[in-house]
């Protein structure tokens, strides 16, 4: 016999059963029994961010199983299994994704039998654990009704604290013995940070700003930065957002430091950094705060090069990046550009030589209904401040020039009006302006102070500006502009 050959086959047997296991193990194929329910529409979703997505979906046969399945496999993350009724249980979807489970609609954590799935398994053992120490916890509570003495308060509040200790204690074990487990990453990312004691200033008092800066510092020390399966999570958005959002001064330089910081710890993970750039660049977009904006143009610039945004096509860059060159010149604090337009005479009228401590400038057509409430309340405005240095610059964005005479008759609008009746400037592309009517509030300088605001803004400032009341705006205002 040619032990050699029977070698060689067996090796062949070997290796092309496993390549069949592995072939068996691709993609997924999760069982789910979820009793009682028959003939019912589950769907598995993921977290994502603060949303949730349908990752697949598959109907119970008569004996409440149903099975997802698919070629290729999910990405890591806590999934949703979600039943009628919009209720749901959760799931670990991770290395392991060939696996079954079984519960039932009454108590799907109590009732959670895992087959193949140590994630799983371990997942559901602490949901219990947590469960059963919730229900001591709440028995505990019940004796702040019979307490008689702050003695016996102080008892009930140590055995809760107790409770709450197991509970830290089952995490952080858990933690040290798995570090690369996914339940291991969302303990982590869950913890606060505990802050010490304040330090004693020289004066002898406590520094009363250390607990929220010592927090703000720690805040993010257990987030993984490098790891994309908490992304799937509920947990990464909410640090994320909490961090920019509580954590750090509402102002577009401490946003774009912070931006830059958060952008950085994500760089060497290429989903953590997509996520984090665009996250930071969509909140700040579509911000309603004013001058928010400059966090927008900070990211598209820094951020949104054809290197760094591999996930969108040039396209969509494009339009992007143009986006970040139309807002620039426009943020608060920047020079608006000048206008060299032409006033009811024909006459040319320079934004830059209006000598004003404010100039208000304004666009707006005469057929715009929204223009035609707007423009009378801006008139009650200047006619209350024009004596403390206020002008206004009102510019025609269409052509028809009788009808802008008119209203301007009809109106008294007595500062200085102009038009572009030729379309030899480019004011809607430098100035942004797709909709009408749009304000700006400029100073001495022409510095750009406010912009895109409503009539009562306007009076709110300038009364702070200028140190008197105004008040002669309704308070409320229509702020749907028109486009045009």
């Amino acid at each position: 016999m040619n032990h050699k050959f029977v070698i060689t086959f067996c090796l062949t047997l070997i290796l092309s059963a496993s390549k069949l296991m592995a072939a068996g193990e691709a993609g997924y194929n999760i069982k789910i029994k979820i009793n009682p329910l028959k003939d019912s529409l589950i769907y598995l979703a993921n977290y994502f961010g603060d949303k949730q997505y349908i990752q697949d979906s598959a109907k119970c046969d008569a004996n409440s199983w149903v099975n997802f399945k698919g070629k290729e496999k999910l990405a890591g993350g806590i999934y949703l299994v979600v039943m009628p009724g919009k209720k749901y249980f959760e799931i670990i979807i991770d290395k392991e994704q060939h696996f079954s489970i079984e519960t039932d609609v009454a108590d799907p954590v109590k009732n959670m039998v895992v087959k193949n799935s140590n994630d799983n398994k371990i997942f559901y053992d602490y949901l219990n654990f947590v469960s059963s120490k919730q229900k001591e916890a709440e028995e505990i509570q019940k004796q702040f009704a019979t307490a008689k003495s702050r003695a016996d308060s102080t008892q009930i509040q140590t055995k809760l604290g107790e409770i709450g200790k197991e509970v830290t204690s089952y995490k952080e074990k858990f933690i040290a013995e798995n570090p690369e487990m996914l339940l291991a990453k969302v303990f982590n990312t869950s913890r606060d940070p505990e802050v010490p004691e304040a330090p004693t200033l020289p004066d002898g008092a406590k520094d009363s700003t250390f607990a929220f800066r010592y927090y703000k510092s720690k805040y993010l020390d257990n987030v993984d930065f490098n790891d994309a399966r908490l992304l799937r999570t509920p947990l990464f958005h909410t640090k994320l957002d909490t961090y920019i959002k509580k954590l750090t001064v509402q102002i577009p330089d401490s946003i774009n430091k912070e931006a830059d910081m958060l952008v950085a710890r994500a760089k060497n993970n290429k989903e953590v950094f997509k996520y984090v750039v665009w996250y930071l660049t969509n909140q700040y977009e579509t911000s309603n705060i004013m001058g928010m904006d400059a966090v927008f143009v900070h990211m598209v610039k820094n951020y949104y090069t054809r290197e760094q945004a591999t996930w969108i096509d040039s396209v969509q860059l494009y339009k992007i990046q143009e986006r970040a060159k139309i807002l620039e010149p426009i943020l608060l604090g920047k020079r608006a550009q000048n206008l060299i337009l032409q006033d009811t005479l024909g006459n040319p009228k320079s934004l830059y030589n209006i000598k004003a401590n404010y100039t208000v400038l304004v666009f707006w057509e005469p057929d715009c209904g929204h223009c035609q409430k707007t423009i009378p309340k801006i008139k009650l405005v200047y006619d209350k401040v024009k004596a403390k240095g206020v002008e206004v610059f009102a510019v025609d964005t269409e052509t028809e020039m009788e009808k802008w005479k008119k209203f301007i008759r009809e109106k008294n609008l007595n500062w200085i009006n102009v038009a572009d009746p030729d379309l030899h400037n480019n004011f809607r592309y430098e100035f942004d302006i797709n909709t009408t009517p749009q304000i700006f509030l400029l100073d001495e300088n022409k510095k750009i102070i406010a912009k895109k605001i409503d009539p009562k803004t306007l009076e709110d400032i300038l009364e702070k500006k200028l140190d008197m009341t105004i008040d002669v705006v309704p308070p409320e205002e229509d702020k749907h502009s028109e486009t045009h």
